[in-house]
């Protein structure tokens, strides 16, 4: 630890210039009197370092002094400082780690390149956590992350997603990917690829046994695999619906995954008649009821059964199924339940 210190304060010193000693304890989260030992086994050992006293004063190295690495390009530098995105280098357990990295990379940059590279982190930040996701649940990534890299098969206790009681399965592990913040065991079980989520793994513990991956078969290539079967697996059941296009943005942002096609303009519906007249701004300013293109659209969804249509009732009366009837018998059993259920609570 002492050593990985000295080597923080004294790339720090290189990044900075003069540093005060308080700053120095803070970042590296020892007390001030840790900071000044450390200066001094660091002057001890040959490094240039020296204190300046006063309220302006700290800690710096002589002129010229430097430990210098080359051959990183100001784009490769700005490259690596997008990095530090939150959330997948904690779940590993090396958001520490990613820290001392990038501090190291730092002081290794020609000078040059470090206004951009230090701009582009504070201008940068990458969340990977998808809006409307809720809290997630805490996942110990980083056993599985020992397990990847143990290269040895791996059982795991493993619940489905609407089940209780977990099924145990011994697998042989290609590695970990992370999607919008949720963390992804690709494996191998029986030779077939398959993909565990982490947040449904109980428990997973190593085996004696050496894993077994299936020669030229990288983790690349497996995910690429289970992405598309994710993403292009046909539904069973097609939806054909009118979505108002007040709710078209929201419509997409939750069910595009599910969607056929674009959404199209079907024009004024015979209910809802056009007035005669001019009614407000006319031209490009014209709300969406004057531009020609039609409060409502159609769309087609693919799912997996026409239970499913019962997720459309948050939208209330701005999206309504078309077909097939046996999906609107599902949203009328659900919409008369819950008019059921308020009006037992005394609603008017």
């Amino acid at each position: 630890m002492k050593s990985d210190r000295l080597l923080s304060i004294l790339l720090l010193l290189q990044t900075r210039g003069l540093v005060p000693a308080t700053e120095l304890a803070e970042r590296l989260e020892v007390s001030v009197r840790t900071i000044y030992r450390d200066i001094e086994a660091l002057s001890a050992s040959g490094v240039p370092v020296y204190t300046e006293r006063g309220r302006h004063g700290g800690v710096a190295l002589l002129p010229g002094f430097r430990t210098d690495v080359t051959g990183l390009t100001a784009d490769e530098a700005r490259a690596l400082f997008v990095l530090a995105a939150e959330g997948a280098h904690a779940a590993l357990g090396l958001d520490e780690a990613i820290g001392s990295a990038l501090r190291k990379v730092m002081a290794a940059l020609p000078e040059p390149h470090r206004p951009a590279a230090e701009l582009t982190s504070r201008r940068i930040l990458v969340d990977p956590v998808r809006w409307m996701s809720g809290p997630q649940p805490a996942v110990d990534v980083a056993e599985l992350h020992d397990a990847v890299f143990a290269d040895r098969r791996l059982r795991l206790d493993y619940r489905h997603s609407g089940t209780d009681t977990p099924r145990t399965y011994t697998v042989d592990p290609y590695g970990l990917v992370v999607k919008a913040g949720v963390w992804y065991l690709v494996a191998d079980r029986d030779g077939l690829p398959q993909l565990f989520r982490a947040d449904r793994v109980r428990r997973a513990g190593l085996m004696a046994d050496p894993v077994v991956r299936r020669p030229g078969v990288e983790l690349a290539d497996l995910w690429d695999t289970l992405r598309r079967q994710v993403e292009e697996r046909p539904g069973r059941v097609r939806l054909s619906l009118r979505v108002h296009r007040s709710r078209l943005d929201l419509f997409v942002r939750l069910h595009g995954g599910a969607l056929t096609g674009e959404p199209q303009p079907e024009g004024p519906q015979p209910e809802e008649p056009q007035p005669e007249g001019p009614v407000g701004p006319v031209g490009p300013e014209a709300g969406e009821a004057g531009d020609g293109r039609g409060e409502w659209l159609r769309a087609e969804l693919a799912v997996d059964s026409v239970e499913w249509a019962r997720a459309l009732l948050s939208f209330g009366p701005n999206v309504e199924v078309i077909s097939p009837p046996e999906a609107r018998d599902v949203l009328l059993r659900h919409a008369v339940a819950v008019v059921e259920l308020y009006g037992e609570a005394g609603g008017p």
